[in-house]
C-alpha cells in the first residue's frame, strides 16, 4: 500500500540532545484494533449479511468493487469506532485492518481493477453517501443512485435481532417507549420549531426492552410525542407474538404516552398491560392533600424526605373512556412537595402501590441511558441529510451500531470489568488499541500494542466469542 504521509511542523521541544520529528508515515498501523472483535461477534448471527438483505442493488455486478454487505459493514463499523462523518472514510479507506474487519479479502486494496484505486481497499465518502441518499424508486435523472433500501425490512430486522438474542421465550417483557429531541441545524426536510425544546428538531420515537433496541423511528416534531406509538406497539406485539405466543408484554412510558387510545387498546388485548406516568392536575392533588400535609409534618420533625402511596380509582371528565387504577405518590422533600401519579392495568394483587411505582415504573429511567448511548455514543442525531428518508437510514445505521456493540457487551464482555460499560467507554478502552498490519503470502498478522492496558479483557472477549461460536456449531 502506498505511503500516505503528512508532516507535522517541527514545533516540539527536543528530547535531551535529540530533535523530535513527527509525521504520519508509520505505514500500516491502525488505531482501531478492537474492530476485529466487532467482526468476530457479528459473524455469530450473520449480522451484516442480514442488514445487506434490507437493500436492493441495481448496480451492474461486473462494474462494482464494493458489495452492499461490505458498504454497510464499513459504515456501521465506522460509527461504532467513533467516525460519525462520511468524510472520515476518505482516510479510513487506506486502513487495511479496518478493511479486514469490513470483510475485504484484499485488505490492502492491491488488486483493485483501476490503478487509481489501488491502495484503497474501502469505499470513500461519495460511494457511502450514494448508499444513504437514494430515493424510494430508481430515478433516470440520477443514474448513480442504484441502491435502494426497504424501510419495512429494517423495522422487522430490529425486532428479529432482539428475538434471536434469546435462547428461550421469557415469561414477561417490558417495552419502554420514549421520545427525544434531535436538533436540526440546516434546512432538512421535515424541520419544525418545537416550543418545548425551543429549536428546530426532529422527534424520534424509541422503544427499548432492557438493553435491546426495537424501534428507532424518525418523526417530525410538529406533532404529539405519542404520535404513531400505537401503530408501533401493534406491529411489535404481532411480531413478538409470532415467535413467543404466550409472552406477557408490559408497556411502560412517561405521561407523554398516557393516551386513552393507547391504554384502551392494551385493555382490550389479552396479555398486554401498561404502566404509564400521569400528569398531575388539581383533581388528583386533592386526593392526596392530606397525605402531603402528613408528610410535610414528618419532614419538619426528622429533616428527611418522606413519602407514602395511595391507591385511587380515577377517570378523567372527558378524555378517558373508562375508570382505571392510579397509584399516587405523596412525597415531600426538604423545602418542597413532589407528588407523582402512575396509571396502570396491573392489579393490586400482583403489585402493590409501592412496588409498582418504585420497582417497576421508576426502572424506566434506565432507558434514558440507552437513549444517551444512541444520541451521544452512536451519533444518532447526525441527521444532516436533506431528506427524511436518508436521515431515517442514518438513524437505523446508528441503531444497528449500538445493537452490535450491545451484542459484544452481552456476549464477549460478560465477567469482565467492561460488562456494564457504556458504548463510549467500550470504544475508548477496547476498540482504540494500536495495531500493526502485516501481510505475507500465507498469512495476515495483526500485532497489537504491547503497552495496551486491557490486554486480558481483550483476550477474554475473544475467548468468549469463540466459545459461543463453538456452542452454535454443536
Amino acid at each position: 500500500m502506498r505511503t500516505y504521509c503528512i508532516s507535522v511542523p517541527g514545533v516540539f521541544l527536543p528530547v535531551g540532545r535529540r530533535r523530535l520529528d513527527i509525521a504520519f508515515d508509520a505505514g500500516d498501523v491502525s488505531s482501531d484494533g478492537g474492530a476485529l472483535l466487532l467482526r468476530e461477534v457479528s459473524q455469530l448471527s450473520d449480522f451484516f449479511g442480514r442488514i445487506a438483505r434490507c437493500f436492493e442493488d441495481y448496480r451492474d455486478p461486473s462494474r462494482i468493487d464494493h458489495t452492499i454487505e461490505e458498504l454497510v459493514t464499513q459504515r456501521i463499523l465506522g460509527i461504532a469506532c467513533g467516525y460519525e462523518d462520511l468524510n472520515d472514510h476518505d482516510v479510513l479507506r487506506r486502513d487495511p485492518l479496518f478493511a479486514l474487519a469490513a470483510g475485504k479479502s484484499d485488505p490492502t486494496g492491491a488488486n483493485r481493477r483501476r490503478s487509481c484505486d489501488r491502495g484503497f481497499a474501502l469505499a470513500g465518502h461519495a460511494t457511502l453517501n450514494r448508499l444513504e441518499t437514494a430515493g424510494t424508486t430508481l430515478d433516470d435523472s440520477r443514474k448513480d443512485l442504484k441502491v435502494l433500501h426497504d424501510p419495512e425490512a429494517f423495522e422487522r430486522l430490529l425486532v428479529d435481532l432482539f428475538l434471536d438474542a434469546h435462547d428461550s421465550p421469557p415469561q414477561e417483557i417490558v417495552l419502554d417507549f420514549d421520545a427525544t429531541d434531535d436538533h436540526i441545524h440546516g434546512m432538512q426536510e421535515g424541520r419544525f420549531f418545537h416550543g418545548y425544546y425551543r429549536y428546530y428538531c426532529y422527534l424520534p420515537l424509541y422503544v427499548f426492552c432492557g438493553d435491546f433496541l426495537l424501534v428507532s423511528k424518525l418523526r417530525t416534531s410538529g406533532q404529539d410525542g405519542a404520535a404513531g406509538a400505537l401503530d408501533e406497539l401493534k406491529r411489535l406485539v404481532a411480531r413478538i407474538r409470532s415467535r413467543w405466543p404466550r409472552v406477557r408484554i408490559v408497556v411502560r412510558g412517561d405521561s407523554g404516552f398516557c393516551r386513552d387510545w393507547l391504554m384502551t387498546w392494551c385493555d382490550e388485548t389479552p396479555g398486554v398491560d401498561y404502566v404509564l406516568g400521569l400528569a398531575k392536575n388539581p383533581r388528583l392533588l386533592r386526593y392526596i392533600e392530606d397525605d402531603l400535609e402528613d408528610m410535610a409534618r414528618q419532614v419538619e420533625r426528622t429533616g428527611q424526605a418522606a413519602r407514602t402511596f395511595r391507591e385511587l380509582r380515577y377517570q378523567t371528565r372527558d378524555s378517558w373512556s373508562r375508570e382505571r387504577r392510579v397509584v399516587a405518590k405523596a412525597e415531600v422533600l426538604t423545602g418542597k412537595s413532589n407528588p407523582r401519579f402512575v396509571v396502570t392495568s396491573l392489579p393490586i394483587e400482583e403489585l402493590d402501590s409501592r412496588a409498582l411505582y418504585e420497582d417497576l415504573y421508576c426502572a424506566r429511567g434506565d432507558m434514558e441511558n440507552r437513549i444517551k448511548e444512541q444520541q451521544l455514543g452512536m451519533f444518532a442525531d447526525r441527521t444532516s441529510s436533506h431528506t427524511m428518508r436518508a436521515n431515517q437510514l442514518r438513524l437505523w445505521f446508528s441503531s444497528l451500531a449500538y445493537i452490535l456493540v450491545n451484542e459484544l457487551r452481552a456476549v464477549a464482555l460478560v465477567g469482565t470489568e467492561l460488562a456494564r460499560a457504556q458504548v463510549w467507554t467500550i470504544r475508548v478502552r477496547l476498540f482504540k488499541v494500536g495495531a500493526l498490519f502485516k501481510q505475507s503470502v500465507r498469512r495476515i498478522k495483526i500485532a497489537l500494542s504491547s503497552a495496551y492496558p486491557l490486554q486480558e479483557v481483550w483476550a477474554a472477549a475473544l475467548r468468549n466469542i469463540q466459545e459461543v461460536r463453538e456452542d452454535i456449531a454443536m
